[in-house]
């Protein structure tokens, strides 16, 4: 997955380009969808820096093998983000867990 795939799955799903963070929380990571988009005059990053942004994020998923978790999670949920609400996709790490989580 590139930065544009992910960033075109948002946009198929919810019509917005979406901030995407990651979060670990209890020893799990989460991939969350932010309420916040880059269509909002109040987003706080430019274009390019939102591009290089979900490059990042779609490079740890991939390193993850959290991609197609990631995919399916969006096109089966019926959630949508919300001022004060994200959504938070887990990512199953599996046998990899141990690298990522100190």
């Amino acid at each position: 997955m590139t930065g544009n795939e992910l960033r075109q799955m948002l946009v198929n799903k919810w019509g917005y380009s979406y901030d995407v963070q990651f979060r670990r929380t209890q020893g799990k990571i989460f991939l969350q969808i932010m309420w916040k988009y880059v269509e909002q005059a109040s987003f706080p990053l430019s274009e390019s820096e939102y591009q290089e942004h979900l490059n990042t994020i779609a490079n740890y998923l991939n390193a993850l093998g959290g991609t197609s978790q990631v995919e399916n999670f969006i096109v089966q949920t019926k959630e949508r983000p919300r001022l004060g609400k994200a959504i938070s996709i887990p990512i199953e790490l599996g046998d990899r867990a141990s690298e990522w989580i100190i």
